[in-house]
């Protein structure tokens, strides 16, 4: 929401008049220098968006502040041209309302372009977020990164390597938006204050590393896209791509990282297809190169990579994680029930690199139990579940 500074009127005077952390003003506002802008310039308030009212007879600003449970104050702020002693029945004036639902619907296929929106629409209610491309995939498709908090302690997150475990971005997404609402309306998650999280860490997120391969399995391949004939002839010629894994050139993203490659290429398929294969060398597709980037970018303290299915975590590669490692996946057990597992005798996968190259905590986490891609009707479940590891990943 924006309004419209005054004379005499400072960031902490927004903060105490809309409720809201003093560093969230800051931060949404990091072209405005707190000490001098200038009279009508805008500036953004985290947390509120502003809706049209139209003004009844008998109504004054007082009365409409104490039936919205606003300040008079804030309806100067955002309605700056106002006369208060000339409001006229008919006339539309705006009015502050603070966001206390989840912009994110996970509830539906969540495909490429939904997630888009509702980055945008987070965007714009919290500005105090940054959202960027971290590069494009194989279609074209731009790869949002999400960075919330300036902490020092720098923790990623990211979903959806593999297309047909697509829920893991409206799960990923869904925590986002709530510790959003969470900041800005100062209540706490799971009796946890989260203000203090985004005080001490830079939380990056990527919830939708494949783009092309979960739109190409949630809606088949269309004649728009090049390569389609391509890919239903890597499918066994099956236009039901439920089995499908890997990015538009058929190769698995989650065997892409120099970290035992060759192992892993020895036993897996030498062609593209729906799953593991590996490519014809490591980091050869743009989304497993873009992730290899940002990852050296970030220089992450760890990271977690969201999959399904098994309910279980894997958090250690070749003896090379440290000591915090286990420290941290016990928590991660303890509060969402799943089952540490130390050891997979799988390789070349993003958090294998990251320990090998790192020596730092990463995780992969598979949600839910069943056949991928998992219903929707296990979304609320799942959520709760991973709703502990994504605050631990903050926390500890």
């Amino acid at each position: 929401m924006d309004v419209y500074a005054r004379r005499g009127d400072s960031f902490w005077y927004y903060s105490q008049l809309f409720k809201i952390p003093l560093q969230l003003i800051i931060d949404s506002n990091w072209d405005v220098n707190p000490q001098a802008y200038s009279v009508g310039q805008r500036i953004r308030i985290p947390g509120y968006i502003t809706t049209n009212y139209q003004i009844q007879s008998g109504d004054t600003l007082w009365s409409i502040g104490r039936r919205r449970n606003i300040p008079v104050d804030s309806l100067f702020l955002v309605n700056p041209t106002l006369n208060p002693n000339r409001l006229q029945i008919g006339q539309i004036i705006l009015v502050p309302q603070r966001v206390t639902w989840r912009v994110v619907n996970s509830r539906q296929n969540y495909e490429y372009n939904i997630m888009l929106n509702d980055l945008q629409s987070l965007a714009t209610i919290y500005p105090f977020i940054q959202s960027s491309s971290i590069g494009n995939t194989v279609l074209g498709r731009s790869i949002p990164e999400v960075l919330v908090g300036n902490g020092t302690k720098r923790v990623h997150y990211n979903g959806a390597f593999h297309a047909n475990e697509w829920i893991t971005t409206p799960v990923t997404m869904t925590f986002l938006n709530d510790y959003l609402l969470s900041l800005t309306n100062q209540t706490p998650i799971r009796g946890l204050n989260t203000f203090p999280l985004y005080q001490q860490t830079s939380l990056s997120i990527v919830p939708m590393v494949n783009p092309d391969g979960v739109n190409l399995v949630i809606n088949g391949p269309t004649e728009a896209e090049p390569f389609a004939r391509r890919v239903i002839e890597w499918n066994n010629g099956s236009l039901d791509f439920s089995g499908w894994k890997a990015n538009f050139n058929g190769v698995d993203l989650n065997d892409q990282f120099p970290a035992n490659w060759e192992a892993e290429r020895e036993r897996n398929p030498k062609t593209p297809g729906p799953r593991d294969y590996g490519g014809e060398a490591p980091l050869t597709e743009p989304e497993a190169i873009a992730m290899a980037e940002l990852t050296r970018k970030r220089d992450f303290a760890r990271v977690l990579a969201f999959h399904t299915q098994g309910e279980v975590i894997y958090w250690g590669y070749e003896n090379l994680e440290p000591p915090e490692a286990e420290v941290l996946v016990n928590e991660f057990s303890r509060v969402s029930g799943y089952t540490p597992v130390q050891t997979l005798e799988s390789y070349a996968g993003y958090k294998d690199w990251f320990i090998q190259d790192w020596r730092r905590p990463g995780f992969t986490v598979e949600l839910g139990t069943g056949i991928n891609p998992l219903p929707l009707s296990q979304f609320d479940e799942i959520y709760e579940e991973t709703l502990g590891i994504f605050l631990a990943g903050l926390y500890m």
